[in-house]
């Protein structure tokens, strides 16, 4: 037993050395964690006064350069508003100058009125008194010839009007035969004169007529999706817009076929925008031709708008001037409706000055006399008399009406006016270049085209090509890259439109081929 409580209260003694021991190891532990926890507090702490200290600096580096930039900028712009300030100093003295000058020119010339009113006065004193004097001596040199003839002044003065009339109606018949035999040599001379001069006044663009559009493409293959699988694109595009398309062999473009130049250009839009978008499909296309055919209808009354303020021709009817923004389509005897229309209107204009009569009335005549051509009705009249019935649903003035109807004589003319606007309108038709080119002159041109090519650096031969449609140019690989070659055509492009008159566009297309040759022996 004694044993028993010995190990018992050994085993007791050991577990409370064991336990503090334990507990003495723990605290080691703790503190030693502590050191640690505490240095590297510190070291963290270090680290971000370093961090922060460098972050300080560098926003102060930046404000710094901040500050100096927005300095330099300030200095320039006081600098800027100073010169202005000094320039605008500078022509402020220059006007108090000139006014100056002005002041004392005018107080000169003042002097110099003043001196001349004096003179004045003084002469008109002595005239006075000069024609006192005359009127008394006239009166009695009268009174010395009453004397003398025995008659009265009113009795001499009545004989004398006698005799002057009877010498005046004697004379003024001679004249007056003389007179009419001069005008009638002379008229036609005159008339001869008015209408040259009106030529020589007016001058416009040739246009040449077409029934067909050429609508360019950058590659062939997009001539697939235009026709669309089993031919659904094209279809849908034709009855949209009323128009056919031939796609045949013709690199790089399609034709557009109608009669009417409205809808040729509204299938030739949508199909740039159906071609730069990519998405062609028949709903795309209804799509695409509305909003064309909407565009074309606003640039129609637009057209009219600026043909109508140009002219100088207010107060029409808005169906009237839409008519004449659709002449910007239509052509007639290959010339444009729209610029002959315009042409016409001018001449009318000047002749009618000339003539002394209402230039006004004569230029709306003239705008108006081919509105039978563009008219959205479809009838059996000629396009005169189709104009005069438009004209007057829309209210226009009788003479108008009367010049239009009467141009190709189909009525009867009841207006000064309406010779005029037929006389014009045959002048404008025929005039040297205004419905054909001649061949010697488009020979020429064709000339001159290929003549100003050649004149670039690098270039070999040129050819002038689809009736001077196209310019075709042939240029030397070695001296031409591939930069250049695409600048010169820019270039050649630009120097054409400076230089040159010419119809419609013209493309230009140069080649650059890079031949290599090798000989087997």
């Amino acid at each position: 037993m004694e044993i028993i409580l010995l190990l018992v209260i050994v085993a007791t003694a050991c577990i409370g050395v064991g336990i503090v021991i334990g507990r003495y190891l723990l605290i080691q532990v703790f503190k030693k964690l502590e050191t640690d926890a505490q240095d590297k507090s510190r070291l963290i702490i270090k680290e971000a006064e370093l961090k922060a200290e460098s972050i300080s600096n560098e926003k102060f580096m930046e404000s710094k350069e901040r500050y100096l930039k927005m300095k330099s900028e300030f200095d320039e712009d006081m600098n800027r508003r100073k010169n202005i300030v000094i320039t605008n100093e500078q022509k402020i003295k220059q006007r108090e100058q000139q006014i100056a000058k002005q002041l004392e020119q005018n107080s000169r010339r003042e002097a110099e009125l003043d001196s001349l009113k004096e003179q004045t006065q003084a002469q008109i004193e002595i005239i006075s008194k000069r024609k006192e004097d005359i009127e008394k001596i006239h009166q009695q040199q009268v009174m010395k010839l009453e004397k003398i003839a025995n008659l009265t002044a009113n009795e001499a003065r009545e004989q004398i009007i006698e005799t002057l009339k009877r010498e005046a109606q004697s004379k003024a018949s001679s004249y007056v035969k003389e007179i009419v035999e001069e005008a009638k040599l002379t008229a036609t001379k005159e008339a001869r004169k008015v209408v040259i001069q009106t030529i020589q006044r007016t001058a416009t663009e040739t246009a040449i007529e077409n029934c067909v559009s050429v609508f360019n493409l950058e590659s062939d293959d997009i001539k697939g999706k235009i026709i669309g699988r089993e031919g659904r694109n094209i279809r849908a595009l034709e009855a949209a817009t009323g128009v056919e398309l031939i796609v045949d062999d013709t690199p790089e473009a399609i034709i557009i076929s109608g009669f009417d130049p409205v809808r040729r250009e509204i299938a030739r839009l949508s199909l740039h925008r159906l071609v730069s978008d990519g998405r062609i499909h028949p709903a795309r296309i209804e799509e695409i031709v509305q909003k064309t055919t909407k565009n074309i209808e606003e640039e129609i009354i637009e057209i009219g708008e600026k043909t109508a303020i140009e002219l100088g021709v207010h107060g029409l009817h808005p169906e009237l001037i839409r008519m004449v923004g659709r002449m910007r389509f239509r052509s007639s005897y290959a010339q444009n409706l729209l610029h002959h229309s315009k042409e016409v209107a001018r001449m009318c204009g000047v002749m009618a000055g000339e003539l002394g009569l209402n230039a006004k009335v004569a230029k709306r005549a003239g705008l108006l006399h081919d509105i039978g051509k563009v008219s959205p009705e479809e009838s059996e009249l000629p396009h005169a008399l189709l104009g005069m019935e438009l004209a007057k649903k829309y209210k226009e003035n009788p003479e108008v009406c009367n010049a239009i109807g009467a141009h190709h004589d189909e009525i009867e003319m009841t207006s000064v006016i309406s010779p005029i606007i037929q006389v014009c309108d045959a002048i404008s038709g025929s005039r040297p270049g205004a419905r054909r080119e001649v061949m010697e002159s488009y020979i020429k041109r064709l000339k001159d085209l290929e003549t100003l090519a050649l004149s670039f650096d690098g270039v070999n031969k040129c050819y002038a090509i689809q009736a001077g449609r196209e310019l075709r140019v042939v240029v030397d690989s070695e001296n031409v890259g591939d930069e250049k070659a695409s600048m010169l055509s820019f270039e050649i492009a630009q120097k054409i439109e400076k230089e040159m008159q010419y119809p419609g566009q013209i493309k230009i297309t140069v080649i650059r081929e890079m031949r290599s040759v090798n000989f087997a022996k």
